[in-house]
């Protein structure tokens, strides 16, 4: 990337820098970066819990959003004969206890945490309408987890445009083992075959919104043998401070990886995380 190129992007992140939710910018903080056994930096971040009722309530807002924007709830649970609260927890929101809900609200906690990085933090527009599309709350999105998008001049395509493709990985509660990182980073290895169909899905998604911006904006990366662009991939763990091992990190190799020069990784750790993810999403069901 050229230096010019570089600095336009780093003017154009400065807007997102200053529209970081208080989540972000008072709660994740960048500790010194380690490095995998292949060589590739591992950046690292602690989540502090906030204690401030606003700002877990911004927070849990923007997670609700994700799954149901606030102007569509009442139309939805029309007929349901349920409250809002009720609605959103049985039929939106991935459930506390029962089945696979856990996994699947811990996974879905750990992807909206990277999304967040990815577009407040790294400066890509990231779209997250597939929360809204499950058919069943307790399954998983098929695809990419995390998809972000960065173009220096909307109107056209230029090689400088980025597309960002992120794996995610959690372990929310004090119980597993092993390296979630590596998972990550195994998983990401076949993220470019799947990419295409989640380019699809994402657009679909944005024009069933009528997001007319957003669907131009899937479009100009969905051919990048006629219209090049930078294409870069991550792997991400996002874990409970009682699994974050650094040793185990250093141990993370992305040599078979096949886009390993073009691999970020990034570990997210902090106390208590599947309580904050439970809490998150209560009081995002208690507050529609």
């Amino acid at each position: 990337m050229s230096e010019s190129v570089r600095s336009s992007r780093s003017n154009a992140l400065s807007s997102f820098f200053s529209q970081k939710p208080d989540y972000l910018s008072e709660h994740l903080v960048q500790l010194p970066a380690l490095a995998s056994s292949s060589g590739e930096p591992i950046e690292v971040c602690a989540l502090k819990v906030p204690d401030d009722p606003s700002v877990l309530s911004d927070w849990a807002s923007a997670f609700r959003q994700a799954y149901c924007l606030d102007e569509e709830i009442d139309e939805l649970r029309d007929g349901t004969g349920l409250s809002r609260r009720d609605y959103l927890l049985n039929f939106v929101f991935p459930a506390e206890k029962s089945g696979a809900g856990p996994a699947i609200r811990a996974g879905d906690f750990a992807e909206l945490v990277i999304s967040d990085y990815v577009e407040h933090i790294l400066g890509f527009w990231v779209p997250r309408w597939k929360y809204a599309d499950k058919a069943n709350p307790n399954e998983s999105v098929k695809g990419v987890d995390v998809v972000g998008f960065w173009q220096l001049d909307a109107t056209k395509a230029q090689a400088s445009d980025s597309l960002l493709a992120f794996e995610v990985k959690a372990r929310l509660s004090a119980a597993g083992s092993g390296n979630r990182l590596q998972d990550a980073i195994d998983d990401s290895g076949t993220d470019y075959a799947r990419l295409g169909y989640t380019l699809n899905k994402a657009k679909r998604l944005l024009r069933a919104r009528q997001n007319t911006i957003g669907v131009a904006s899937v479009a100009r990366f969905q051919n990048k043998v006629d219209h090049p662009f930078d294409l870069r991939f991550g792997a991400g763990a996002v874990v409970n401070d009682t699994n974050y091992d650094s040793s185990m990190l250093h141990a993370s190799t992305s040599n078979n990886h096949p886009h390993q020069k073009d691999l970020q990784l990034l570990v997210i750790h902090g106390n208590q995380l599947m309580k904050l993810a439970h809490g998150l999403y209560l009081r995002a069901a208690d507050e529609a």
